[in-house]
C-alpha cells in the first residue's frame, strides 16, 4: 500500500522538477535574449559611428530582413545612407522611418536634413513645418536657417542662425554658413565678421578662412587677414585672393598675388601656375 502512495508522490516530484527545469530554461533564455539586445544596441552604435558607411548600410539592410518592424534598424539604415552620401536612398529610408511606430521629432528633422542634401528644399520645408515649435534643437534651427536662405527670407534666416548659434558649444560651422549667406547677399562686412568669429571658434576651419578672403576681396581689400595658417594654407588663400582681385578687374594685383602664392607654396602649386599662365597669355 505504501508503494502505491509513493508512486503518485514520485510523479508529482518529477513534474515539479520538470516544471522547475522549464522555468529555469525560460529564465536562461530570457537572460540570453537580454544580453543579445544589449549586444545588438552596442553593435548598432558602432555601425553608426566608426564603421565604414557602406558596410553599415549592408549591416542594417540585412538586419531589417529579419526584423522589418524595428524602427531603430530602419533609422540606422537611413543614417548610414546619409553617411555614405547615398542621398536619394537616404530620403526613401527616412520616409519609411517617419511612418513607423516609435518615430520622433528628431527623426523628422533628420528627414528634412536628408531632403536638403538631396536638393529637395520645398519638401524639406514642409517636413520642418510639421515639427512642433517646442522641439528646439540646434539641428532643427540650423536647417530652418538654410531653408529660409534658399527662399531668400533673409530676416528669418538671420533669426534662425542666431538661435542655432546659441544652442551649440561648437558654433563654427553654423557661423560659417551664416557668413556665406551674408556673402551671397552682398553684405560683405557682416560676412567678414562672421567668418572671423567662425575661425576664432575653430582655427582649423579652412573653409571659413577661404570665405573670409573672398569677403575681403569683394571689398577690394587684398591683404591677408591675421589668422592662424600654415604655409600651404597661406599659398591657397593668396590664390583665392588673386582670383578675387581679377574678378574685380584688378588684374595686375591678381598677377602679383599669384606669383606670391607660387613662391609661398612648399611644393609645386600647379593650380596657381595655370591661373598665372592664363592671365599672362590671355
Amino acid at each position: 500500500m505504501r508503494h502505491l502512495i509513493l508512486i503518485p508522490g514520485c510523479l508529482a516530484a518529477a513534474l515539479t522538477l520538470s516544471a522547475c527545469a522549464e522555468k529555469g530554461s525560460e529564465t536562461v533564455e530570457r537572460a540570453f535574449q537580454d544580453v543579445n539586445v544589449v549586444d545588438d544596441n552596442n553593435l548598432n552604435d558602432v555601425m553608426l559611428t566608426v564603421a565604414d558607411p557602406n558596410e553599415a548600410v549592408d549591416y542594417f539592410a540585412r538586419a531589417l530582413k529579419s526584423k522589418p518592424e524595428k524602427v531603430e534598424l530602419q533609422r540606422g539604415l537611413a543614417k548610414s545612407l546619409v553617411r555614405a552620401r547615398r542621398n536619394t536612398e537616404a530620403v526613401a529610408a527616412w520616409a519609411r522611418v517617419i511612418e513607423m511606430e516609435g518615430t520622433t521629432d528628431d527623426d523628422k528633422v533628420d528627414f528634412a536634413d536628408a531632403l536638403i542634401r538631396n536638393g529637395e528644399w520645398k519638401r524639406a520645408k514642409q517636413v520642418l513645418d510639421g515639427v512642433p515649435p517646442t522641439h528646439e534643437t540646434f539641428k532643427r534651427y540650423r536647417l530652418e536657417a538654410m531653408v529660409a536662405d534658399s527662399n531668400r527670407e533673409w530676416s528669418r534666416a538671420d533669426s534662425f542662425y542666431e538661435t542655432a548659434v546659441g544652442l551649440t558649444t561648437r558654433p563654427s560651422g553654423v557661423l560659417n554658413n551664416w557668413g556665406y549667406s551674408k556673402l551671397t547677399r552682398g553684405d560683405f562686412s557682416d560676412a567678414e565678421r562672421l567668418f572671423g568669429d567662425a575661425i576664432r571658434q575653430d582655427p582649423t576651419l579652412f573653409t571659413a578662412k577661404n570665405n573670409l578672403v573672398l569677403a575681403r576681396g569683394a571689398q577690394r581689400n587684398y591683404s591677408l587677414p591675421v589668422i592662424p595658417m600654415d604655409q600651404t594654407e597661406r599659398a591657397q588663400l593668396l590664390h583665392t585672393m588673386a582670383l578675387s582681385a581679377v574678378k574685380q578687374g584688378d588684374v595686375a594685383t591678381g598677377k602679383g598675388l599669384l606669383r606670391e602664392a607660387i613662391s609661398t607654396h612648399p611644393q609645386h602649386f600647379e593650380e596657381a601656375v595655370r591661373s598665372l599662365r592664363a592671365l599672362e597669355t590671355g
